[in-house]
């Protein structure tokens, strides 16, 4: 591999250097998704030149009307005067128990289906409650690579955290590996997404029985992040009551908690509107180390009156009326909301094409034996380089993503690009900075 110092890219290094010394930002290859932004952003205010950005995970459609009329309405109504309550607004919470029927096939109490700001608020209150549930076990082990900042979150709450990549670990090797580290006596909670970020895998069946049989077992909460619902584009799972479902560890364990993002799959994500959904056992569980903490011992209540009141008091009275609205219109059959987000998954499919013509490979590539889909993200790399000089690199043509090695993926080769904030006119440019790249590098 050729020293980047006998290569002249695009934007000058001495350019990018000094901004990054400016704003205070490490090395680019171990940056943060914002700080990531934040360089990016600096770069083109300075050279005039747009990147493609690939470092957000945000949405990249406009956001659904249904639920921007609702909320409108809803302000005129004057709802944005009064706190609405901390567990969600009847209607609301109906809409969820039908939407988590519909399209997972499981039957969960209105009780239960809880607003949040936004699914991060789900896995910050999730993590306050169910790591104290035991006296001498609190530790979240995550099954990576994840969402980095679902590790900060637990960072700032002091609480430990275990982690592996599932990479080498799927199907039946999955159940040993799990037990290995749950057989320490530690572990409280286990957390991954499905479809995965950053990798885009998605669980099979049979490791979602293996994840709810040794949660069974060891008495571990699951804690199920369902982000980037029904975007397993390779099934049809947008009808309503019609499988096949969006796949769940809940027909496997009654031990779960999930979070579902409006983010997404509504392209709401400005109004920070999220659902956290808890099993009807779980919510009615009594755990009486929850009495040190809160004025109840059962869980449902602890997590409503205990955690989300202390962090928010509920969450945006307007926004809950949008996403009821949503909701309503998907769970009656009336929006096909899946139909709208798979823009992403053509999008990966065109851009995954320009990559490996240049040179490229993916990380992380197949469920087992089949290949991901295409969807919100995938994972690429280039020989001979790491992901960390990798991102470097490919910064100073205009491309932006992430390392791989902030997400708790043992392959530090990679990165992680989204295709949401790439627009398709922007295909031309894109093709032609990779073409670029591959001829300074491969000579």
């Amino acid at each position: 591999m050729k020293e980047f110092n006998s290569i002249q890219p695009p934007i000058s290094k001495d350019l990018v250097e000094e901004i990054r010394k400016k704003i205070h930002i490490g090395e680019i290859g171990w940056a943060s998704i914002r700080e990531i932004k934040k360089l990016a952003d600096e770069v083109e205010k300075a050279t005039g030149i747009s990147f493609i950005r690939m470092e957000m995970g945000v949405p990249g459609l406009p956001a659904t009307e249904i639920g921007v009329r609702a909320e409108i309405k809803a302000l005129e109504q004057g709802v944005a005067a009064i706190y609405p309550d901390i567990h969600g607004i009847p209607s609301l919470k109906e809409e969820i128990s039908r939407f988590v029927k519909n399209f997972l096939n499981i039957s969960v109490s209105p009780e239960g289906c809880i607003p949040t700001v936004g699914s991060m608020q789900g896995a910050f209150a999730s993590f306050l409650t169910v790591n104290r549930l035991y006296e001498n076990k609190g530790t979240t082990l995550f099954i990576d690579p994840g969402f980095p900042v679902h590790k900060q979150q637990l960072r700032v709450l002091n609480q430990p955290f275990e982690s592996f990549d599932v990479y080498n670990f799927r199907g039946r090797k999955l159940r040993a590996k799990l037990e290995s580290l749950l057989d320490l006596g530690q572990i409280s909670s286990i957390l991954y997404s499905n479809p995965n970020n950053p990798s885009w895998i998605c669980f099979t069946d049979e490791e979602l029985a293996i994840i709810g049989d040794v949660a069974n077992k060891y008495g571990i909460m699951v804690l199920e992040d369902l982000a980037y619902f029904a975007m397993d584009f390779r099934k049809d799972l947008s009808h309503p009551g019609i499988p096949p479902y969006q796949a769940t560890v809940a027909h496997y364990t009654d031990n779960w908690i999930q979070f579902i993002s409006s983010s997404k799959a509504f392209s709401y994500a400005g109004q920070r509107i999220g659902m956290l959904v808890i099993s009807d056992h779980l919510f009615n569980a009594s755990f009486p180390n929850l009495k040190k903490f809160y004025t109840s011992d059962l869980f449902g209540h602890a997590m409503i009156f205990g955690t989300v009141y202390a962090l928010s008091s509920g969450t945006s009275h307007s926004a809950q009326y949008a996403l009821a609205a949503m909701l309503k219109a998907v769970n009656d059959g009336t929006y096909n909301f899946v139909e709208v987000v798979k823009e992403y998954g053509d999008k990966a499919r065109i851009m995954k094409k320009l990559f490996l013509d240049n040179g490229f490979y993916l990380v992380y590539d197949k469920d087992e034996d089949e290949p991901l889909a295409d969807g919100f993200y995938f994972t690429i790399a280039y020989p001979g380089l790491s992901g960390t000089d990798l991102l470097n690199r490919l910064f100073h043509y205009g491309i932006s993503a992430i390392s791989l090695s902030i997400t708790g993926s043992e392959h530090t080769e990679g990165l992680r690009a989204c295709v949401s904030l790439v627009h398709r006119n922007q295909f031309p440019d894109l093709e032609e900075r990779l073409k670029k790249f591959h001829a300074d590098h491969s000579k």
